[in-house]
């Protein structure tokens, strides 16, 4: 318990001394500006407030990608988020325990008035010092889309993120990838959230 604890300090340490940089990287990583929040609150800068708060999360992970498995393990975690430089970024950590073991990661989305486009980052607690490529979207009818471009076992894919607010208490997440451009999609990730 002790290498955890001190695994999620070292997390914790990372995100608040990188806090005071984030308009700056947001900048440099997907070319991102901070609008004035008078001008964001008239936009899209509060489409993730359903999913301030503390939640219990049920997970079901995919044990094989792009394989055409059918062959799910299931676990439990928690996520707590909450807003930053007024409303235009938030920041949720996750703990889940998997296998005997726990693991830490952090979500840092940011919201870009000009183009009402928000970017989602994800932080590996395994990794700390090395952040995922951002996907990138915005909300329609109450569904937020995000995609970005990566790889998975060398090859490259496009990677689909869904965030569904269900009800006040729950919601969903669900991440898919397409190997060939995205004419096809495999969902290998279902995070269903239920509010604490």
């Amino acid at each position: 318990m002790r290498e955890i604890d001190t695994h999620r300090r070292q997390l914790l340490q990372w995100t608040l001394a990188s806090l005071p940089a984030l308009p700056t990287m947001l900048v440099a990583l997907g070319g991102l500006g901070m609008a004035p929040p008078a001008a964001a609150a008239a936009s899209g800068a509060h489409d993730f407030d359903f999913f301030l708060g503390n939640w219990r999360v049920h997970h079901r992970r995919l044990r094989k990608r792009l394989a055409g498995s059918r062959d799910w393990d299931e676990f439990e975690g928690s996520s707590r988020c909450q807003a930053l430089l007024g409303g235009l970024v938030n920041v949720n950590e996750s703990e889940s325990r998997r296998g005997g073991q726990t693991y830490n990661g952090l979500g840092i989305r940011a919201y870009d008035a000009a183009s009402g486009l928000w970017a989602d980052w994800y932080l590996d607690g395994g990794k700390p010092t090395s952040i995922e490529a951002a996907g990138s979207g915005r909300f329609a009818g109450g569904v937020g889309t995000f995609l970005a471009d990566e790889t998975f076992e060398g090859k490259p894919v496009k990677v689909r993120g869904i965030f569904t607010p269900v009800t006040a208490d729950t919601c969903q997440w669900e991440q898919a990838f397409s190997p060939d451009e995205g004419r096809s999609w495999e969902t290998n990730w279902i995070m269903r959230y239920t509010r604490v």
